[in-house]
């Protein structure tokens, strides 16, 4: 018995891996709108519906960060199924639920004819039966350039009979959960395969998915923010003894204003040791949930505070984001502009500024301007500062720090210790 315990122990061991896969640059939602004069009308639309969810969750007094994914300028390839399908997701360190459009994604609802005729960019807002949404004369699929997960061609499919639903601050996905093999890398790349994981399979999207070169979302964050209780995948081939260590490194590069380039990679099973120096320093997370940890102090030039507060680290942001007067501190020291039509601060591409320093435990994290000044998409002179005001609302984190901090310093999500660490990225300027 000994020896067959053994023996299983090897062969789990063998099977560990540690696997690098490719991400893509692509072109963030934010700058498409503005390059094709639709930003201000969406921005208005969504916060109509920002203010309509706002309303109905009151009563409960739940609160939970919620990402739009509007400004997320990085995609990887994973693939579902028995022969492989394959799809395009974000892969974000700030949610936990895996979701691809399904089959029937985009097919328009029977018996919606006296749906009111839905109009905007964010039709949804228009319409009081989400299933029937837009299926007036303007209807609009939101899932026409997204490739769908068809579970008949899947042998290893098995179904879940539960439905899910998630929102976002500009609609929703919702449909029905399945369970199948998903892996982490496309078809020719290198994978990382973890049978037996509960997915969301969409029957339909909120409109700003539409035209997105994105299929989907896979949650990276810790089970207890997945909605349903759901085990994220990566977490469930922790489970499955499925990588050497419970450890997954992201390494972002910073290629201005090009898209449909080479992104980055995520390390699964290790530490990034050809595109990241030594780790600099662990901070041990303060809650399980996002990875979140406390940050002492942050500034800019003349401009310091050390209020302290908690942060996270998130792929799904390609913005920093805090509380509006910490960020005014900072935009006044670098000399940036609000502009209030699009949103965000505004700064010449060819400005000169001092670095963000971001203290977090002993060490100071500075980020230099090739990762705080980034492309408008508008054709201008004019470029994004790349911090933004934000309110949590008394719940959960006060910062994001997202994918300018993360160019800068590759982290390091150790998910068996609950910590989070920092190196440098060898990416040369």
């Amino acid at each position: 018995m000994k020896n067959l315990i053994l023996l299983a122990s090897l062969v789990a061991c063998a099977l560990a891996a540690v696997v690098q896969i490719p991400l893509m640059k692509i072109e963030p939602y934010r700058n498409r709108l503005i390059r094709e004069g639709r930003w201000v009308e969406y921005r208005k639309e969504r916060e109509i519906r920002r203010f309509m969810m706002d309303k109905q969750q009151v009563a409960a007094a739940v609160g939970q960060y919620v990402n739009d994914y509007e400004d997320e300028a990085y995609v990887g390839n994973i693939t579902i199924g028995t022969p492989q399908q394959q799809f395009k997701v974000i892969l974000d360190t700030g949610s936990s639920n895996l979701w691809i459009p399904d089959i029937t994604c985009g097919t328009k609802p029977e018996n919606c004819s006296a749906v009111p005729t839905c109009h905007g960019i964010l039709c949804q807002f228009e319409c009081d039966d989400q299933a029937c949404c837009g299926a007036g004369p303007n209807y609009t699929d939101s899932c026409l350039l997204q490739a769908k997960f068809d579970a008949s061609k899947s042998t290893s499919y098995k179904s879940n009979g539960r439905s899910f639903i998630i929102e976002y601050g500009t609609g929703s996905a919702r449909g029905f959960l399945g369970q199948d093999t998903i892996t982490f890398g496309g078809i020719g790349e290198p994978q990382l395969a973890v049978p037996n994981t509960i997915f969301g399979q969409a029957t339909s999207l909120a409109a700003f998915f539409e035209g997105q070169p994105l299929d989907g979302i896979l949650g990276l964050a810790f089970k207890s923010i997945a909605v349903d209780q759901i085990t994220p995948p990566f977490i469930n081939a922790i489970n499955q003894n499925l990588v050497d260590l419970p450890v997954f490194t992201v390494f972002l590069e910073h290629e201005g204003d090009q898209n449909g380039v080479k992104g980055g990679i995520y390390t699964y099973g290790g530490i990034d040791t050809t595109n990241c120096g030594p780790v600099i320093a662990y901070q041990p997370l303060s809650s399980a949930t996002y990875y979140q940890f406390k940050m002492s102090a942050i500034g800019s030039g003349s401009y310091r505070s050390s209020k302290g507060w908690q942060v996270i680290s998130d792929t799904g942001t390609s913005l920093i984001g805090g509380p509006k007067a910490f960020v005014q501190g900072i935009a006044d020291a670098v000399g940036a502009t609000w502009r209030d039509d699009y949103g965000v601060y505004i700064i010449p591409c060819n400005a000169k500024i001092n670095t963000v320093d971001i203290t977090i435990g002993a060490q100071v994290y500075n980020i230099d301007s090739s990762n705080t000044i980034i492309p408008l998409g508008d054709g201008s002179s004019n470029c994004i500062f790349a911090i933004f005001p934000f309110s949590s609302g008394g719940f959960g984190p006060s910062w994001i720090l997202g994918d300018p901090f993360i160019r800068q310093y590759c982290n390091i999500y150790d998910v068996g210790t609950q910590r989070v660490g920092f190196a440098k990225s060898l990416q040369s300027k």
